[in-house]
């Protein structure tokens, strides 16, 4: 019962909280469908940044002091994000290879042809990695680099079990692809929750012990409004990521097909930055950093961080963005 009178003063705590999210929201320079490539401004490289299909991307783009984007810029880059949006009727039909040879793609032709363009580096985060990677060897040529942060690769790599149990949920989803030809926010978050099912309760108990005026209070509700505000995944992705990647773990085994071909980090020639945060529960390390041998000449980064705090928690600058901000002046 203490428990349960914790776990509902944290919630009541967090519903009642008035920070809201106020940054501006920078220009949109280009735009296909759903999608928009938002410009953060400064010059020099040009760094493109791909998020997940799953999660909103300004998880880059948190809050006036929790901004991996405006540090960039700062730093003497020109940082882009590549917003993928809520899929509209044309993306739910969307299959990878849609995104990826597609609306990334063209995305990027569009960045490498700009004027203002000094070289462009993908950087991919989470889900967003494993699209870079791929659309890194399709164009390989017109690349500085890539980054790829908090990357899942081998699936089966620290729970094999785990990634099988998640595979084996898709017929329970399938009424709702069928019907709205995407996975609903509500099964997404099932999913996520079920990586550390007490871990939820249990950071809202922690949560009710702070002061609601604290840097950490307010560093928590910015977090927890994103993680709430997800986005619904084409029926046909979310198929090739429960099945190929958790079920069949096709990544790992070379079997990971995009526009009929094989993605192979070995065929990799290109200068590349793998994170790989050693607390990382969504992500762990054993799935992320065989990329680091695979890729040749890869740098393996082990950020002291989770998933999402080496992006936007209280330490992220020194976790990743001042090692990454390293690596590509070194470029």
């Amino acid at each position: 019962m203490r428990q349960d009178r914790a776990l509902l003063t944290g919630i009541a705590a967090y519903r009642r909280h008035p920070w809201q999210r106020h940054l501006p929201e920078p220009p949109v320079i280009w735009q296909e469908g759903a999608t928009r490539l938002l410009d953060y401004g400064g010059t020099g490289l040009t760094l493109l940044f791909v998020p997940s299909l799953i999660n909103r991307g300004y998880i880059l783009d948190l809050d006036e002091d929790a901004s991996l984007l405006r540090f960039f810029a700062a730093a003497g880059f020109r940082p882009l994000l590549l917003d993928w949006g809520w899929p509209g009727e044309r993306e739910r039909r969307f299959t990878l290879t849609d995104y990826i040879a597609g609306r990334l793609d063209r995305a990027l032709t569009f960045v490498c042809n700009a004027p203002r363009s000094a070289g462009v580096v993908l950087a991919g985060y989470c889900m967003g990695g494993l699209l870079t990677l791929a659309a890194a060897l399709r164009h390989a040529e017109r690349l500085k680099g890539l980054a790829l942060l908090a990357t899942p690769w081998d699936f089966h790599a620290a729970d094999p079990a785990g990634a099988a149990q998640l595979a084996r949920l898709l017929p329970q989803f399938e009424p709702a692809l069928a019907f709205q030809e995407s996975l609903p926010i509500d099964a997404l978050q099932t999913l996520f929750a079920l990586i550390d099912p007490f871990g939820v309760a249990e950071k809202y108990r922690a949560f009710a012990r702070l002061a609601p005026d604290s840097p950490a209070a307010r560093r928590f509700v910015a977090l927890e409004d994103w993680l709430n505000d997800g986005v619904p995944l084409a029926a046909p992705v979310a198929r090739e990521c429960l099945a190929g990647w958790y079920g069949a773990n096709t990544p790992a085994r070379g079997a990971w097909l995009v526009a009929g071909l094989p993605v192979v980090p070995e065929a990799l020639s290109l200068p590349s930055f793998i994170a790989a945060p050693s607390r990382d529960r969504l992500v762990p390390p054993a799935s992320a950093q065989p990329l680091a041998t695979m890729i040749p000449g890869a740098r393996l980064h082990i950020p002291k961080a989770g998933h999402i705090g080496m992006v936007a928690g209280r330490n992220a600058a020194t976790a990743l963005w001042q090692p990454l901000r390293d690596w590509l002046t070194a470029l």
